[in-house]
């Protein structure tokens, strides 16, 4: 918190560098429009000390200027590097905050994965893994929820489906650690169809 307290300090009294609005919002636009190559970035390293991508985006960003006619130079005078400083700080906590909100979306969907396990140890009813609130209601030919799923099944039953769903969430959990998605067709041009797919690894299947 000391740091960009000293850097207002710094230019009390004094002219803010013209570039500097210019450069913090193509900064802040370069960051926020790379915000699936940090969390890919993010998902490989791991938690960890230190920036991801900011200072890449300060680099080429930077280079635009130089290449557009707007700056010749990186800066030298200690008043100028101490606002590249205030930028970088600010870019470094708007990447906290993308880290962290994607953070909190991992453990929703671990929190509702759990309770579609936890649905599926259950002696009758199933929870759906679409909405994953309401339960299933599964008979021979087919298997529906209230959220609107219904798609066909051949000779299905409560046991037969939590048997699917376990084992391919536990096929899936031995090769990613993230969390796979449940969506299903609307049946509109073709049967519809149960799909169970990871946008982090690729893995796509049609359960039902």
């Amino acid at each position: 918190m000391e740091a960009p307290c000293r850097h207002r300090a710094l230019y009390k009294g004094t002219n803010v560098p013209p570039w500097k609005e210019t450069y913090r919002r193509r900064c802040l636009e370069r960051l926020r429009s790379s915000r699936e190559r940090l969390l890919t970035r993010y998902r490989q390293a791991g938690p960890g000390p230190g920036a991801l991508l900011v200072p890449e985006v300060m680099e080429g960003e930077w280079r635009n200027m130089r290449g557009n006619g707007e700056r010749q130079q990186m800066p030298e005078d200690p008043d100028e590097l101490a606002v590249l400083d205030e930028i970088e700080q600010e870019l470094i906590l708007q990447e906290q905050l993308v880290i962290e909100e994607y953070e909190r979306s991992l453990r929703f969907d671990e929190e509702c994965l759990n309770a579609i396990l936890d649905g599926l140890d259950a002696s009758n009813r199933i929870i759906c893994p679409v909405c994953r609130k309401n339960h299933l209601t599964v008979r021979s030919h087919s298997v529906f929820c209230q959220c609107g799923l219904d798609v066909p099944a051949q000779d299905m039953t409560e046991e037969k489906l939590r048997s699917l769903l376990e084992n391919t969430i536990t096929e899936h959990s031995h090769r990613c650690l993230h969390n796979p998605e449940f969506t299903f067709t609307n049946g509109m041009e073709e049967e519809a169809s149960l799909l169970m797919t990871c946008p982090v690894c690729d893995f796509w299947m049609i359960l039902l």
